[in-house]
């Protein structure tokens, strides 16, 4: 969520697969849900929604600047 202007659960799957795909929650409704929690946390917001190829609603999130600076306390360098 920091390096691009918005992201939707399959977009963050794919950046972190190389990193998190064995982990057990690394589900498409446990990323989506990760992200809506994000969203009520105020870390993130909902930018847009569309329908992806299967028809199913799929939800892009953003963050702003002071979001993006603090996600970024929590990512190590």
């Amino acid at each position: 969520m920091t390096t691009v202007s918005e992201a939707c659960t399959e977009d963050v799957m794919d950046a972190l697969k190389g990193q998190y795909s064995s982990f057990r929650a690394f589900t498409k409704p446990d990323i989506l849900n990760a992200l809506m929690t994000a969203q009520a946390n105020g870390l993130v917001e909902e930018s847009r929604y569309d329908l992806d190829e299967n028809n199913e609603v799929r939800m892009y999130f953003r963050a702003n600047a002071e979001s993006i600076a603090t996600i970024n306390r929590y990512i190590p360098e």
